[in-house]
C-alpha cells in the first residue's frame, strides 16, 4: 500500500476520534518542536509518518551516546537493567545478570540497537495509543522502512490488556516482541466505598489535606522552576539519572499546549511540595510527571496525595489508568493489576545481522527479564 493509500474510516463518533488525534498529534508535533531541547538528557528528530488524519509522531535516532531511555533500547534494555538489579540487591542473582546485561548491552550497542525509529513515540514514559486502524499501521511502517531503511521500527509501550489489538496486528505484519517492565493497571476506580483500604485512607487524605491544590494556569515561572525541581528530586535523584530530565520550560510548553494537566500542592507558605502531571488519550490516563519534596518524612503523605488525586480525577471521568513502572508494592494494594509491557520491534528490513540482534534481546527478555519481573513483582 502506498504512503497515503489509506482508506477513509466511515461513521460520524468514527469521524470525531480522528478528528480529535490529529488535533492531537498537531499539538504534540508543534510542542515538541518548540520544546525540543527541553529534556535534558535527550537528543533526537520528532517527525511525523502518515497523511492528514492519519499522522503518527516518530522520533528518529541514530545511536546518539548516552541518551534517556524513551528513546534509546539500549539504554532501556540495558542500561536501566543494570541499575535496577543493582537496587534489588540480591548478590546471588545481580551478579550473573548483571554479568549477562553488561555483555549483552555492549553486542547490541555495536549492532546499532539505537538506530531506532519509535512510533507513536510522545517523549513519556508511557504511550497511550488509540484504536489500531490495521491498514494505517501497515502504511506506517512501509513508509518508516523506506525514509529509515537503516533504522530499526519500535512501537512501545504496548500491553495485552489495553493494546491487545495492536499487539495482535503488528505481529501478524512480522514484528518482534520484547517485553520491558511490569506496569500497573487499573480498569476502573469506584468512589463508592468498593475500592481497596489503602485507596480509601488516601482518599481520605486527599480530601482531609490542608494543603492547596493549585492548577498550572495560575502558576508563576518560579513554580515551573519548583516542579521541574521536585520532578528531579525523585525520578533523577531517588531513582534514576537515565529518566528523562524535563526541564521546567518543557512542562511550561506541554502545560500551555495541553497536552499535560499540571497539578501542584502548596503548603501554608504557599511554596509547591508536590507536582502531579498526567496525560489522557481516549479512555486512558498516565502520569508521567511525578514529583514531590523528598526530604519530607513520609508521614506527611505527598506521594499518596498525588496518587489519590490521580485515582479521584480518573473515577470522575470514567478513565482507566496506566500507572507504568515502579511502587510496585504501593499500586498492588490499591488494586494495580500487574501487566508486562512490550516494545514490537520490525526489522524484516533490515540486514540479517540486525535482525539477529533484535532476536536475541527479545529472547533474553523473554526468557529471563520477563520471569524475573513476574517472580518478584517488580
Amino acid at each position: 500500500m502506498g504512503r497515503t493509500g489509506i482508506a477513509p474510516v466511515s461513521g460520524i463518533s468514527a469521524l470525531a476520534d480522528l478528528n480529535e488525534e490529529s488535533y492531537c498529534v498537531d499539538t504534540f508535533l508543534r510542542s515538541a518542536q518548540i520544546s525540543a531541547d527541553s529534556i535534558r538528557n535527550l537528543k533526537t528528530q520528532v517527525l511525523s509518518i502518515g497523511a492528514g488524519d492519519y499522522r503518527m509522531p516518530v522520533t528518529v535516532n541514530s545511536s546518539e551516546p548516552n541518551n534517556t531511555w524513551i528513546c534509546s533500547p539500549h539504554t532501556a534494555y540495558a542500561r536501566y537493567a543494570i541499575e535496577e538489579l543493582d537496587r534489588f540487591g540480591h548478590p546471588m542473582l545481580t551478579k550473573p545478570l548483571g554479568r549477562l546485561c553488561r555483555a549483552a548491552g555492549h553486542y547490541l550497542w555495536n549492532s546499532h540497537i539505537d538506530d531506532a525509529v519509535a512510533v507513536n513515540n510522545w517523549l513519556l514514559s508511557t504511550n497511550l495509543y488509540p484504536p489500531c486502524d490495521a491498514r494505517a499501521l501497515r502504511s506506517w511502517i512501509n513508509e518508516a522502512s523506506q525514509r529509515w531503511p537503516g533504522h530499526a521500527i519500535w512501537f512501545r509501550s504496548l500491553n495485552p490488556r489495553y493494546t491487545q489489538d495492536w499487539i495482535r496486528e503488528l505481529t501478524n505484519v512480522g514484528c518482534v516482541l520484547i517485553p520491558s517492565r511490569q506496569v500497573y493497571l487499573y480498569d476502573r476506580i469506584a468512589l463508592d466505598g468498593r475500592h481497596p483500604q489503602n485507596l480509601w485512607r488516601d482518599m481520605r487524605l486527599l480530601k482531609t489535606s490542608q494543603m492547596d491544590v493549585s492548577p498550572s494556569s495560575n502558576w508563576t515561572s518560579l513554580d515551573f522552576e519548583r516542579a521541574a525541581e521536585l520532578y528531579g528530586q525523585l525520578y533523577l535523584v531517588k531513582y534514576s539519572s537515565l529518566n528523562p530530565d524535563y526541564s521546567s520550560a518543557f512542562l511550561r510548553i506541554w502545560s500551555e499546549a495541553g497536552l499535560l494537566d499540571l497539578n501542584g500542592f502548596r503548603d501554608s507558605g504557599g511554596v509547591l511540595q508536590a507536582v502531579i502531571g498526567t496525560y489522557s488519550r481516549g479512555d486512558t490516563v498516565t502520569a508521567p510527571i511525578v514529583g514531590y519534596n523528598t526530604a519530607e518524612p513520609q508521614r506527611r503523605g505527598l506521594y499518596r496525595l498525588l496518587m489519590a488525586s490521580v485515582f479521584r480525577s480518573a473515577a470522575l471521568t470514567h478513565r482507566r489508568i496506566n500507572l507504568s513502572a515502579g511502587a510496585a508494592e504501593f499500586k498492588r494494594l490499591r488494586g494495580g493489576i500487574g501487566t508486562i509491557e512490550s516494545s514490537a520491534v520490525y526489522v524484516r528490513h533490515l540486514p540479517n545481522s540486525r535482525q539477529r540482534s533484535v532476536s536475541i534481546l527479545s529472547f533474553l527478555a523473554r526468557r529471563i527479564g520477563e520471569p524475573f519481573m513476574k517472580r518478584f513483582e517488580l
